[in-house]
C-alpha cells in the first residue's frame, strides 16, 4: 500500500509548451515544459508526439530529469502536432496535459547571422566604391611587391639571352585557389612575352590545368595582337605522378636553360627538388605559393618569393584592371575594419566591460 501511494503522488511535468523552432529550415519544434514536482525522484522525461488528425501518440524520445526541455528536429512543416510529456519512474508513467497544435515553418532570414549580412553590405559597398575610383583614374595604393616588379626584368632578361621562360603553375588541380591565382599571374606574364616575343614552356600536372592554361597563354597571345606566334609546344602536359614530374620538369631545365623560372601555385615536397635545380642552372627564380611547409625552401633558393596572399594580389598588380584593384582595396579596408573590432573587442574583455549591458542600462 505505501508503494501504491508513492506511486500516485508523482506529479506530471505542467504548462507544456510547443513552440515552431526560429531561424531555421522549418523541421524543428521546440518542446519546453515546467519540470515536476517530484523531478528529485523520477527517472527521465519522455515525449510523446501525436500528428493531426491522426490521435495516436508516438513516443520520439526522452530527456534525463532535470531538463525542461526538447528539440524534435524531425517534423514535417505541412502537418500539425500535439506534444504530451511524460515524467517516468520505474514501469509508472505519468503524462501531462497535451500542448496546443503547432507547426513547423521556415523561416526567410536567420536573424543569428545578421553580423554576415552586415558583413557583405560593408564589403559590398567598398568593392563598388573602390571599382567606380579606379574606373574614373584614381589611383588606388598598393605596395610594392619585389617579386612583382622583377617579372619585366625577368622576362627581359630571357629575350636578350635567347633563353625560354619556363613557369610551372603549381601541383595542384585546378579546384585549388592558388592555382587559379597562378592562371591569372600566367596571363599577365603571357601578354608581357608575347609583346617581347620570348619562349614560354608552361609544364603542367593535370589534364585539366593543362587545358586551362593552354586556353590562357593563347587569349594572352590574342589580346597582344600576335595570335601566330603562339605554339601548341609551349604548354605541356608531363605527368600526374609528384616526384616523376619533378624529375621532369629538372629534366626540361638540364636540357633547354631557360633564363627564368616561375613557380607559382600550389606545391609540396618536390619543391625544393625543382628550386634547387633552377638556381644550379643560374635561372631568375620567382617563387609564390599559399603553402607555409614551402614557402623557407622557396625563400632560400629563388631570388624573390610571393607570400601568402601576395599570389592572389598578383594579377590586380600587375594588370591594374579596375575591378581587380577595387577588390584588392575592398579587400584591405574590410580587414582592417575586423581587426579595428577584434582589438575593440579584446580591450573590453581586458577591462571586464559587458558593451551589452552598457546599452541596456543606457
Amino acid at each position: 500500500m505505501a508503494l501504491l501511494l508513492l506511486i500516485f503522488s508523482i506529479a506530471p511535468p505542467t504548462q507544456v509548451q510547443a513552440i515552431d523552432k526560429p531561424n531555421d529550415a522549418g523541421s524543428a519544434i521546440v518542446i519546453e515544459w515546467k519540470l515536476s514536482k517530484d523531478d528529485e525522484t523520477i527517472e527521465k522525461y519522455v515525449i510523446f508526439r501525436s500528428s493531426l488528425p491522426d490521435t495516436i501518440s508516438e513516443k520520439i524520445g526522452s530527456i534525463v530529469r532535470g531538463n525542461n526541455s526538447f528539440e524534435d528536429d524531425n517534423t514535417d512543416n505541412k502537418k500539425q502536432y500535439i506534444y504530451i510529456v511524460a515524467a517516468v519512474k520505474d514501469d509508472a508513467t505519468f503524462y501531462s496535459m497535451p500542448s496546443d497544435i503547432v507547426q513547423s515553418s521556415p523561416q526567410f532570414f536567420n536573424t543569428g547571422r545578421t553580423n554576415i549580412l552586415v558583413s557583405i553590405l560593408i564589403f559590398t559597398m567598398l568593392l563598388a566604391l573602390f571599382v567606380q575610383r579606379a574606373r574614373i583614374g584614381k589611383k588606388l595604393f598598393v605596395r610594392k611587391i619585389p617579386g612583382l616588379d622583377a617579372v619585366e626584368e625577368a622576362v627581359g632578361r630571357a629575350t636578350e639571352m635567347g633563353k625560354p621562360i619556363l613557369y610551372i603553375p603549381g601541383l595542384g588541380d585546378i579546384d585549388w585557389t592558388a592555382t587559379i591565382a597562378s592562371m591569372n599571374i600566367l596571363g599577365e606574364v603571357a601578354k608581357k612575352i608575347a609583346r617581347y616575343d620570348t619562349p614560354i614552356i608552361v609544364a603542367n600536372r593535370w589534364s585539366v590545368v593543362y587545358t586551362v592554361s593552354k586556353e590562357v597563354v593563347r587569349e594572352a597571345f590574342i589580346e597582344e595582337g600576335r595570335p601566330d606566334r603562339f605554339k601548341e609546344d609551349y604548354v605541356r602536359y608531363l605527368t600526374e605522378a609528384q616526384f616523376g614530374f619533378a624529375a621532369a620538369v629538372n629534366g626540361i631545365m638540364l636540357r633547354e636553360q631557360p633564363a627564368t623560372n616561375f613557380f607559382i601555385g600550389r606545391f609540396w615536397a618536390e619543391s625544393l627538388i625543382m628550386a634547387e635545380t633552377g638556381a644550379q642552372t643560374g635561372a631568375i627564380q620567382i617563387a609564390g605559393s599559399d603553402s607555409v611547409l614551402q614557402l623557407p625552401f622557396f625563400v632560400a633558393a629563388c631570388d624573390y618569393t610571393l607570400i601568402g596572399e601576395e599570389l592572389y594580389a598578383a594579377s590586380a598588380y600587375l594588370s591594374r584592371e579596375p575591378l581587380l584593384m577595387g577588390s584588392l582595396k575592398a579587400q584591405d579596408y574590410g580587414k582592417l575594419i575586423v581587426f579595428v573590432i577584434l582589438i575593440l573587442f579584446m580591450l573590453l574583455s581586458f577591462f571586464n566591460i559587458n558593451l551589452l549591458h552598457l546599452l541596456e542600462v543606457q
